[in-house]
């Protein structure tokens, strides 16, 4: 019985990770709103910095602590650092100001970097120490159940007391419809997830395996896409003046397809050339999903409180198709290089669904205008 209790608390863990995790990006339509927090895009964005230097920071010592400290004793202190952050995240709402809000934000972030550093590795030992005889299907079970929490937190944080404290009734039982064009969005959404996760969760398997790359080659090359992620996110938020949100929103995804059909053609012996290219994907990827979400929110007004909330929803729908049926396809004799380049095809049809939310805004900017 015993057991059955630590295994369950274990994995119920896992889905409040998964939960805490996305809770940030699921709240990003409230923290960015002039009605609410009022954070700018530049802001917006380095709300994720501190958050992914403590997940790298707790995850590098925490290897080296659980050689000294019990397991039990990380879990237990990454999820109070989870806990933290998300007290922190409601108690921002007494802040005025994004001045005033930020440094609360930037410690709940950080906390949350902290919390997933500790817990996420601590998690995946003990499900595999549960059930020896069957790691695999352990450790795939625990990451489901985190993919769980991930497409739950939009649903979840329209309950939270901040949602029902900052947003402003419309009219006594009012009530909207879903617009035609919410599903452009959400295919969008959709569809990135689909190439983003086949970079991210693919990228140190096929450097590792089909290119014949060493271990630490193949991790920096997921390390390249991340990292460009988070770098793409932050320069395109600093050249807008330059470089319009919607003419990126464009030419993102052909860059997209140009690293994976670059991928798509290396072979093995070129594992350093992958991490250019990984890196090339992740700067694609980097404001694809941000601005889907904002354009959404700018464009559908009448809900746009849950506009986030379905974007990221749909996004973890792609991530499920390509987290999962990669492995089947693989498994009946597909290469990962042939994987990259139907992902070369997906790309290419994110950006005729791309152009297509561009066109929508134009329309709508001349219909304003």
């Amino acid at each position: 019985m015993a057991h059955r209790v630590e295994v369950g608390t274990v994995y119920a863990a896992g889905l409040f990770q998964g939960i805490a995790l996305v809770t940030f990006p699921a709240a990003g339509g409230i923290l960015t709103s002039p009605d609410y927090y009022g954070l700018s895009a530049s802001q917006y964005g380095a709300l994720f910095l501190p958050q992914a230097v403590l997940a790298v920071a707790a995850a590098v010592a925490g290897a080296g602590l659980a050689r000294r400290l019990p397991t039990r004793l990380l879990l237990l202190g990454g999820l109070v650092a989870n806990a933290l952050a998300m007290a922190l995240l409601l108690a921002s709402q007494q802040a005025e100001g994004a001045s005033a809000a930020m440094p609360i934000l930037l410690t709940a972030t950080a906390l949350l970097g902290l919390g997933f550093g500790l817990t996420v590795p601590a998690l995946n030992t003990f499900a595999a120490a549960f059930f020896p005889a069957h790691v695999d299907r352990a450790i795939l079970v625990l990451n489901a159940l985190l993919g769980l929490g991930t497409a739950l937190a939009p649903a979840l944080v329209a309950v939270l007391p901040l949602r029902t404290t900052l947003t402003r009734p419309t009219g006594a039982g009012a009530r909207t419809g879903i617009p035609a064009r919410f599903w452009l969005f959400a295919a969008a959404a959709l569809v990135y997830g689909i190439v983003e996760t086949l970079n991210g969760n693919w990228a140190t398997i096929y450097v590792g395996t089909d290119l014949g790359a060493s271990a630490t080659v193949a991790s920096l090359a997921l390390t390249a896409f991340w990292g460009m992620v988070t770098v793409g996110r932050l320069l395109f938020a600093g050249v807008e003046r330059w470089v319009p949100d919607r003419t990126a929103y464009r030419l993102l995804p052909f860059l997209i397809a140009a690293a994976l059909l670059w991928l798509s053609r290396l072979t093995s012996g070129q594992g350093a050339v992958a991490v250019v290219a990984f890196g090339l994907a992740g700067l694609g990827c980097s404001a694809m999903l941000p601005l889907t979400i904002s354009f959404g929110q700018a464009e559908l007004t009448a809900i746009g409180a849950s506009v986030a909330g379905g974007v990221i929803a749909a996004y973890q729908v792609g991530y499920g198709i390509a987290a999962y049926a990669v492995g089947p396809a693989v498994s009946a004799g597909a290469t990962l290089s042939a994987v990259l380049l139907v992902g070369t095809v997906v790309a290419l049809g994110l950006a005729a669904l791309s152009s297509g939310v561009v066109a929508g805004r134009k329309v709508e900017a001349h219909g304003n205008g």
